[in-house]
């Protein structure tokens, strides 16, 4: 029988999916069949799986700290944001509709059959499921609404560990006030509490951890230290925490956050060796070594944005000076000279793109190009010739249709300027071929005639496992799933 252990929150970005991970990475390491669940994510990150299925990036992220391929079984309803209170609707990794958040709460009773049928499926083929809720647990104004938290709890009727970020302050409170407010059937479920992303020294927090047992009735489980882990991140939220990388002042990046910024997880191998700048429309782009255009949920409206504030007007003046440009899915599309969209993204409109690549991307259909994909390096230039004829791993997650009068940049997707320096690509997770990085990176490195330095890190998964290790309760955690501690574990005292 399949044994669930539930991972909630006081708040978002407590912590929650970091935990879920490492608890993932210590079943896998002890040789048991483990897999992650969150049943309804809201991303702009998403993942897509082997089968062309789109997913929370979160969701994947675990999986693979499982030692298993991801599924959207693990994320089945994915809400990606597209602005004025509405979200593309994501069902078993296919688009659905764009909803309101009242049309999607009119439609919820039929959504949770849909988070039932996953976990039925996933308990066929895991032993063990490490389950993530979203958001605050306590938001009671949704209880009747939050298939997330409180639908999910219910049904499983499993022990709850429940996460407190004390870096945004309060988390006692946030704590306490949380495992309070919780439905009176929930409450009993809660079996411990964690603080997480502490940064000081434990010993002036244990008169408070004591106290909050105390008032609480359930035991603290651990505080976590604030952990910098090579891991992608999960939403845009962690924007805020993004610290400068090991290239620090030698070679500055410039991404343009866009309003509706997704998968900025491309970016984040870079952050090892250049300092990466995210810089929202309006704001000086200043004197970067490149430019990257990221994807966004909405390309008219963002590309609007940046027509507004001038960010497009400086993107061009950085080009006439020779700095290299790259687009990335909806950053892509902005690049060609002109965007047709008939009323999928926005009204019916036709706009002009930057200009600086030769094609023309439509919108005339609701249709989503999801799928994984290998490509071999055809493009030019001082960047992309560096690799010429070898092959690069991304995936497409995209609405519209591109037609491109440019060299391709990988084999049939994308466009190259004719001096190499503005490259597109429909490819997420281009930066994770070490060839494309090694390519861009050493290129910028030589352009102010440095060397790059060694970036090699270890496996964020194991650091993250070994730190929960060391900071949890394990054992108390293995007994409420009823797991035997491992031979030869020290127990905590």
């Amino acid at each position: 029988m399949t044994r669930f252990i539930v991972v909630l929150g006081t708040c978002s970005h407590s912590g929650k999916s970091t935990i879920v991970a490492a608890l993932c990475r210590i079943l896998r390491n002890r040789g048991l069949k483990v897999a992650p669940f969150k049943s309804q994510n809201m991303s702009l990150n998403s993942w897509v799986t082997s089968e062309g299925k789109e997913m929370g990036i979160a969701q994947a992220v675990q999986a693979w700290a499982a030692g298993v391929e991801p599924s959207e079984l693990m994320n089945p309803i994915l809400l990606k944001p597209k602005g004025d209170r509405t979200s593309q609707v994501i069902v078993f990794g296919v688009p659905v509709a764009d909803r309101s958040a009242e049309e999607y709460y009119r439609e919820i009773d039929g959504l949770k059959g849909v988070v039932d049928r996953a976990i039925d499926e996933l308990s066929q083929e895991y032993d063990y499921i490490v389950v993530e809720g979203a958001g605050g647990a306590a938001e009671i104004n949704l209880f009747d609404r939050d298939i997330a938290n409180i639908y999910v709890a219910r049904k499983l009727g499993a022990p709850i560990i429940l996460v407190g970020d004390i870096e945004r302050g309060g988390v006692f409170a946030s704590l306490y006030g949380t495992a309070a407010l919780l439905p009176p059937e929930i409450r009993p479920l809660v079996k411990g509490l964690v603080i997480n992303k502490f940064r000081g020294d434990p010993a002036i927090l244990e008169p408070g951890l004591g106290m909050l047992e105390e008032l609480t009735g359930v035991p603290v489980l651990g505080v976590m230290p604030y952990l910098d882990l090579d891991l992608p991140s999960e939403d845009s939220v962690s924007l805020g925490d993004k610290r400068r990388g090991g290239g620090g002042e030698k070679v500055e990046i410039a991404v343009v956050r866009l309003p509706r910024i997704s998968n900025f997880t491309d970016f984040e191998p870079l952050e090892r060796e250049a300092r990466v700048r995210y810089v929202a429309p309006g704001e000086p782009l200043g004197s970067p070594d490149a430019v990257i255009i990221p994807g966004t949920k909405n390309t008219v409206a963002d590309l609007e944005e940046m027509r507004v504030r001038g960010t497009d007007r400086e993107i061009l003046a950085l080009r006439r000076a020779g700095v290299p440009i790259l687009g990335i899915c909806g950053g892509y599309q902005i690049l060609g000279k002109r965007i047709v969209d008939l009323g999928i993204e926005n009204a019916t409109v036709e706009m002009p793109g930057l200009g600086l690549l030769d094609l023309v991307t439509r919108f005339d259909r609701y249709e989503k190009r999801t799928v994984q994909v290998e490509k071999p390096v055809t493009g030019g230039g001082p960047i992309l010739g560096r690799i010429m004829g070898e092959r690069v791993w991304g995936y497409e997650i995209h609405m519209g249709v591109t037609a491109s009068r440019d060299p391709p940049a990988f084999g049939d997707d994308g466009a190259v300027a004719d001096d190499g320096l503005v490259i597109g690509t429909y490819l997420h997770g281009i930066f994770n071929n070490q060839n494309f990085r090694d390519a861009f990176l050493d290129y910028l490195y030589s352009r102010k005639n440095l060397v790059r330095g060694s970036a090699l890190r270890g496996d964020g998964y194991d650091e993250l496992a070994s730190a929960a290790e060391k900071f949890l309760d394990l054992e108390r955690i293995w007994g409420m799933i009823g797991l035997e501690p491992e031979a030869g574990s020290i127990p905590r005292e």
